[in-house]
């Protein structure tokens, strides 16, 4: 959302038409030695931050990609961005969306079609971080208003899902400087049931996945003699990254 942004229909129309998805980009890379076949989940050093964040698409759809974000990746149901914007836009102010971008009521309105109940709230971080609950808020920097997801709240710090930025921590000092206090927040759901301060989205990197091993056999051939073709990247550029 910004505070002064005027959408052409031909924009619009191009983001409703758009098959945008909730799922982050990633690849599989095959690997193949001695008869065996190995492949690997990877994903780009531009896309790690976007791991459980959708990604906006335009500049005015921050709203709708905040939404897919809660959505998706706090409480189980696969949606897009573009879905969201297109059921938004038709329900709502279309002049008004045109103007100035979707309002947390619109965020309400489509939550309540889909079954949810949510309402803003007026609360303090530290009563954010005892609720166990993510929530949706506006934060202000200079005269640019945006949609962001508050993931977790702890130690002084604060967890977001940004739909142009990805996963960001701020400090409470910091956040508070750009938020207005005000949390949309999806009521009513076990708190067992909704992610929310998630110990891997803190860390700046993805966890391996150490619950899908390979059988010995799989790790006798699969060595260092492997062809240049499969390096994926020269350890000296990950050097950094290490330390």
């Amino acid at each position: 959302m910004r505070s002064k942004v005027l959408l052409s229909a031909a924009a619009l129309i191009a983001l409703a038409t758009a098959g945008l998805s909730a799922a982050p980009a990633s690849a599989q890379v095959a690997l193949v030695e001695g008869g065996d076949s190995y492949f690997v989940s990877v994903r780009s050093i531009r896309e790690i931050p976007f791991r459980t964040v959708v990604r906006q698409q335009y500049d005015y759809s921050c709203g709708s990609a905040a939404l897919a974000t809660l959505l998706a990746h706090h409480y189980g149901k696969s949606v897009g961005e573009a879905e969201i914007f297109r059921a938004m836009y038709a329900a709502g102010d279309q002049a008004k969306i045109r103007k100035i971008g979707f309002s947390l009521l619109d965020m309400k309105n489509y939550l309540e079609g889909q079954g949810y109940k949510a309402d803003g709230y007026k609360i303090s971080l530290a009563q954010l971080e005892k609720s166990r609950a993510p929530a949706i808020t506006v934060i202000q920097i200079g005269t640019y208003k945006h949609f962001v997801v508050i993931k977790g709240v702890r130690d002084g710090n604060v967890l977001v899902g940004d739909p142009a930025l990805g996963l960001k921590i701020y400090t409470t000092e910091e956040f508070g400087k750009m938020w207005n206090g005000i949390a949309f927040m999806i009521r009513g759901v076990p708190a067992q049931q909704v992610a929310y301060n998630r110990e891997d989205e803190w860390r700046p990197w993805s966890t391996a996945p150490l619950d899908e091993r390979l059988g010995d056999k799989s790790l006798a051939s699969f060595d260092r003699q492997l062809r240049p073709l499969y390096q994926i990247a020269p350890v000296a550029d990950l050097q950094g990254y290490l330390e």
